[in-house]
């Protein structure tokens, strides 16, 4: 069998590569970050902005769309000037995005209100009240579980954090945008309208919306009785493109501003999990990557579409066209070291510390706490249980503290907390896909943690790959997408020129406290249920 070989670079007579590079804008929830991403894998320059979010009483938590716009021009700028890359080297853009967050336009492709997060819970009782219905399974009524589930491949969440359940929202309550609005667009297919100044979403960025027949991953569009028992009219939604299409070039002005060539082409792209599902090098079926960032989740490509209600597992159109991915998202992950971070180690007057090397300060102490934290349990549902149960009246804790305790071993807890419930989540996944994971590769920010990664290994039990540029992933997997969806690389190419810096493997002698502890995990969260429900009769973001 013949090896897989990368692109080659043409060489210039002097020595350097003719490498050609994707601007890749890769916006999450706190910050835009944009990298020219060369065919080979290869960052040459970055730029980065936060953004931010703000959490309102009674669910909401919104952004400021022009918030966005700037920063991701200001982002790509930095970029562009880091690397001194030639513009006509630079042969197209890509952006990958947050999902499951909604955006209401004009026909200019402005904004005309903040957009509603992935945490926004808003528009939850009236999604309950559009699944709802006797027999009843999981919330659901039967019928229209069945139907959403054979379209779709899931359905509407009940706590409204999705596109669905943020336009019934602004129907219901904000009438008067409703009526406004040209389109409601995901994060991404907004940056693609300001562009190109041509509006459309991609077969992967319309998912979260479950008003698309997604039967036949290579011709997604709306199905109409979707669209009725939503309330919501066709007119409201983007027109559809493959997620390897070239929507249009950017606008002069735009292509000015970056000091790129007029022409220059933005391809359709998708949202951060499919990308990252790229760069994470996991192009082949059931190749699993995991990813720790401000949220987490576990993925892989896989050959059909599939549902299971129960674990709320479902696979969703991928960034490669004609495949499916892993939908397994389990919610907050490194927002909640964060949160330790800043509200409970080092509040300073009451506002959020510098951040220095406050991260580096807080690895190597936990990397002098014995696996297992002493005793010491973090549950990381400070937003409530996603999958691999949707559960989002519990809370985040920390359990079986003593005198003992110190900040060491709340930060290893917390660290050891999110890999126990990825472990919950891989025995689920692994069910899904009918096979276990031989290995897992790791990308997003906690992926820089040495000791996070040995964490990771040893709860998981199997060897973790670190990614090379694991914070990069997301922008990696959004331009080698975008250089397949041109031609310039073939998809099978992706799992070699995707680097893998250091493998972890699980250590024996951890595996009798970190299973001991995994059971008592499971435990509190059964044990806790009923209580969380009575403390928390309305569900709010945190």
């Amino acid at each position: 069998m013949l090896a897989l070989q990368a692109p080659k670079a043409t060489m210039r007579s002097n020595g350097m590569r003719d490498d050609r590079y994707v601007l890749a804008i890769d916006m999450g929830s706190s910050s835009v970050k944009a990298t020219l991403v060369s065919q080979r894998g290869e960052l040459a320059g970055t730029g980065l902005r936060n953004v931010d979010i703000l959490l309102l009483p009674g669910g909401g938590a919104e952004q400021d769309p022009e918030q966005w716009w700037d920063a991701a021009i200001s982002a790509a700028k930095s970029a562009l000037a880091t690397a001194a890359i030639p513009p006509e080297r630079i042969v197209a853009v890509a952006c990958t995005t947050q999902w499951a967050v909604t955006v209401p336009v004009d026909k200019g492709g402005h904004a005309i209100w903040n957009a509603l997060s992935w945490m926004d819970t808003r528009g939850g009782r009236y999604s309950r009240a559009a699944v709802d219905g006797w027999p009843k399974i999981e919330g659901y009524a039967v019928y229209k579980l069945l139907k959403w589930v054979r379209l779709t491949g899931a359905a509407p969440n009940h706590s409204g954090v999705d596109g669905f359940g943020h336009i019934l929202y602004f129907k219901h309550e904000r009438p008067d945008l409703y009526a406004r609005t040209y389109k409601f667009l995901e994060p991404m297919d907004y940056l693609n309208f300001r562009l190109t100044g041509r509006c459309a979403a991609s077969y992967s960025t319309i998912f979260p919306y479950w008003l698309t027949d997604n039967r036949n991953p290579n011709r997604i569009d709306y199905h109409p009785a979707l669209l009725r028992a939503a309330g919501i009219e066709r007119s409201k939604m983007p027109d559809l493109r493959p997620v390897d299409a070239v929507l249009g070039e950017l606008k002069p002005q735009v292509a000015a501003e970056l000091g790129l060539l007029p022409g220059t082409r933005v391809v359709m792209g998708s949202g951060d999990s499919q990308a990252a599902t790229v760069g994470a090098g996991c192009v082949r079926d059931y190749d699993g990557y995991f990813c720790i960032g401000t949220t987490a989740w576990l993925s892989c490509h896989v050959p059909w579409k599939k549902t299971d209600v129960a674990h709320s597992l479902a696979t969703m159109p991928a960034a490669l066209p004609g495949r499916y991915m892993v939908s397994a998202e389990q919610g907050t992950a490194g927002r909640c070291l964060e949160f330790l971070k800043n509200n409970i180690l080092f509040p300073v007057n009451g506002q959020k510390p510098a951040e220095g090397d406050l991260y580096g300060i807080l690895n190597a102490e936990a990397a002098q706490v014995q696996p297992g934290s002493e005793g010491l349990i973090f549950t990381p549902w400070i937003n409530g249980v996603l999958a691999p149960r949707e559960d989002h009246y519990t809370r985040s804790a920390f359990f079986n503290q003593t005198a003992r305790t110190t900040r060491a071993h709340y930060v290893r807890a917390v660290m050891e907390g999110v890999a126990f419930n990825l472990r919950w989540l891989k025995g689920h996944v692994e069910k899904f896909i009918g096979r276990p994971f031989a290995q897992l590769n790791f990308i997003g920010g906690g992926a820089t943690s040495q000791v996070w990664c040995q964490i990771q290994a040893d709860i998981l039990g199997c060897p973790v790959r670190r990614i090379a540029n694991a914070r990069s992933a997301n922008a990696v997997g959004a331009a080698l997408a975008a250089f397949s969806a041109l031609g310039e690389i073939r998809v099978e190419d992706i799992a070699q020129i995707v680097k893998v810096a250091e493998t972890y493997q699980p250590e024996e002698k951890h595996r009798r406290v970190y299973d001991e502890q995994f059971r008592e995990f499971l435990e509190f969260y059964r044990r806790m249920r009923p209580i969380y429900r009575r403390l928390n009769p309305v569900v709010h973001p945190v």
